[in-house]
């Protein structure tokens, strides 16, 4: 079984609003990365918010650790569920291959482009918590190599949301999507 999980605890401070709130096409940007999971996971989480379109984790071990406190969440909420592995993404990756899953298979492994985006083995939680607690680099990079992630090269890049401008960029080279 795969665990899909939406990283969406960011601040959005270059956004300058709840960018997870922000609408494409008629559809926020959380309600969009919650689908694609949706369409490829067993299950879906949503990590770092209290109210989404699907059942919420709190960052782990507590929030305020970028995506790796979102990955940890979900690593641990796999392995209590039997789940084998966790595909992650942020909330403002738009564009998202409906194969992603395909792509990254098998775990562990990430893109290269954006690496949020990834399929991470249920096994790895305890890696990833002596990380957190460890004085090294907490990145998801850093987190890949210890685990020996591959970076993958997606067919397709998603966009990435940061700013009001991104978003309408978005807006303009999708059609509204």
């Amino acid at each position: 079984m795969i665990l899909g999980a939406v990283l969406a605890g960011g601040q959005s401070t270059r956004f300058g609003s709840d960018k997870a709130l922000a609408e494409l096409g008629g559809r926020t940007l959380l309600a969009r990365a919650v689908e694609i999971l949706q369409a490829q996971c067993d299950a879906v989480v949503v990590v770092g918010r209290d109210d989404a379109p699907a059942p919420t984790l709190a960052d782990w071990p507590r929030p305020g650790m970028g995506p790796l406190g979102g990955i940890a969440a979900a690593l641990h909420h796999a392995a209590l569920t039997g789940c084998e592995a966790v595909l992650t993404c942020s909330v403002d990756s738009i564009g998202l291959s409906e194969a992603i899953l395909g792509e990254l298979g098998p775990a562990p492994a990430y893109c290269e482009s954006q690496p949020v985006i990834g399929l991470w083995p249920a096994s790895a939680s305890a890696t990833l918590d002596a990380l957190l607690a460890s004085d090294d680099r907490h990145s998801v990079k850093a987190f890949a190599a210890r685990i020996g992630a591959r970076p993958v090269a997606l067919s397709r890049n998603p966009a990435n949301i940061n700013t009001p401008a991104d978003l309408l960029a978005a807006q303009e080279q999708h059609h509204g999507l």
